[in-house]
């Protein structure tokens, strides 16, 4: 049974915020500030942060992660409101039963859209720096795209790592703008490995994660890793790109002075816990995809971001 609409617009941001989960922000957030502080203003002499420029610019970054993921998340919940309301772990979804309508939620992505652009030209505005701008247009297009690639492709749960893998990229455009990538220091290099680490990390859990819609997805002809290789097939699919994940991020550590041996410990615990998150899903097999999927991912990200904000400012 589909549920009545809501009737109040406040009702109604609310019940999409919810839908949409504002914890999972953890996955993607955490790298974008890593990426910030490795790229942020330093006084030439002393070397330490110029907080009096650098603390606009982590909140407009932390803004645009905002507005950009919640676009991202509304694209995902339009788009495949048929499909998730056919779906018995996905029907109660606000726009799959009928509580937020289709022009509730395209209402909601326009507002999203210009709060995100507004932001990015707040850096061209505030710091001279219109890359955001420039950028910020074929951002959105980018990490809505992989809604629509379950479609015709196994290889969506990639496109899903990628558009998360855009973070670090984007928040050191935002704060430096193409100079770390242009001029090829060590910042630049160990930003780009964070970026290849967050897409295999996120397709790896992914895949975790689309275990639970492996029955459905077949029967209905939706790809993804599961419903083409199978639950054993796509397990050992999610190690290898787990594997390929801490290698990325040993690339990260060792090529930038910045990250230490703080970072380095926070890459041997994260290490641990995949090999746990991995043992968790063998031994309980679906039961164990909730922990598997948020609880030790959100750890992953929220003890790399940590940790390597604290080896930039120390």
């Amino acid at each position: 049974m589909s549920a009545l609409p809501v009737a109040s617009p406040f009702a109604r941001v609310f019940l999409a915020l919810r839908d949409i989960k504002l914890a999972h922000s953890v996955f993607a957030l955490p790298f974008a500030v890593l990426a910030a502080f490795l790229t942020a203003p330093r006084d030439g002499k002393e070397g330490w942060i110029l907080w009096s420029r650098f603390a606009g610019i982590l909140t407009l970054v932390v803004a645009c992660m905002f507005f950009a993921r919640t676009w991202a998340m509304l694209v995902n919940r339009v788009a495949d409101a048929r499909i998730d309301a056919g779906n018995p772990r996905t029907a109660r979804r606000a726009f799959a039963a009928g509580a937020l309508s289709r022009r509730d939620g395209l209402w909601l992505l326009g507002a999203c859209a210009i709060a995100f652009m507004a932001c990015c030209a707040g850096f061209g505005l505030a710091y001279a720096n219109w890359w955001p701008t420039i950028l910020g247009g074929p951002v959105l297009v980018w990490i809505g795209f992989y809604s629509f690639t379950k479609r015709f492709t196994w290889l969506c749960h990639v496109f899903l790592g990628g558009a998360l893998a855009a973070s670090p990229v984007a928040a050191a455009i935002a704060t430096q703008g193409l100079a770390p990538f242009t001029s090829g220091t060590p910042d630049g290099w160990a930003i780009l490995a964070l970026a290849g680490m967050v897409l295999c990390w996120v397709a790896g859990f992914d895949v975790i994660y689309a275990l639970q819609d492996l029955d459905y997805d077949r029967a209905v002809g939706l790809h993804s890793i599961p419903a083409r290789f199978g639950w054993r097939g796509a397990a050992w699919i999610s190690h290898g790109l787990h594997a390929a994940s801490l290698a990325c991020l040993t690339v990260a550590w060792r090529t930038t002075p910045q990250l230490g041996w703080v970072f380095g410990g926070a890459v041997v615990l994260v290490a641990g816990v995949l090999v746990y998150e991995h043992a968790v899903l063998v031994r309980r097999g679906r039961a164990g995809i909730p922990m598997a999927f948020f609880t030790l991912n959100g750890l992953i990200s929220c003890t790399l971001g940590l940790a390597g904000v604290v080896d930039t400012l120390v």
